[in-house]
């Protein structure tokens, strides 16, 4: 079994997938320091000299590779890789995907300063100029993620809720 984590950054992916490990004594991994492992940089620094195209197709085959290698666990993937190409339907075909829906505002109050300026697409914003941002980017993201086979809105519950409901689910 393969869980997938998608949403957008700062949603609790890795987070929520480290309460997940231990309660289900599953392995997890994290897409994008996976590519990082791989690529010898970090996610920053691929996008900024190999760009975007180059990235998404190092997480594709990130996730090919956990496939191939017969992976069971979670995977916290990158906020963008459910968005590109057919990465969705891939993900879905082989696992079960989960969307950790958050607002921008929740999302926001999340971040920490170390969190805030490890994405470079949050670097140097004030909090209203990254409000508009996230706004805009969750309203091109957001038909994706909700494609998901199971879609929490994690606004209103507690992490602890958020496990349950994912544990529950995939024991059902």
């Amino acid at each position: 079994m393969i869980l997938f984590l998608v949403g957008y950054a700062g949603s609790g992916k890795s987070s929520l997938g480290k309460r997940l490990q231990r309660a289900l004594g599953l392995r997890l991994v994290d897409t994008d320091k996976l590519v990082e492992r791989s690529e010898g940089a970090t996610v920053a620094d691929i996008f900024y000299y190999q760009g975007e195209e180059y990235f998404r197709c190092a997480e594709r085959d990130v996730i090919e590779a956990l496939v191939a290698d017969g992976f069971e666990g979670i995977v916290a993937t990158g906020g963008g890789l459910a968005v590109w190409r057919d990465n969705m339907e891939r993900m879905n075909r082989v696992g079960t995907t989960i969307y950790l829906r958050r607002s921008p505002e929740q999302i926001l109050s999340r971040l920490t300063e170390y969190g805030r300026n490890k994405r470079p697409m949050f670097r140097g914003k004030s909090d209203e100029e990254l409000l508009a941002f996230m706004h805009e980017q969750l309203t091109l993201r957001e038909p994706f993620y909700e494609r998901a086979e199971l879609v929490i809105d994690c606004n209103r519950i507690s992490d602890e809720e958020v496990v349950e409901r994912i544990i529950e689910y995939i024991k059902a």
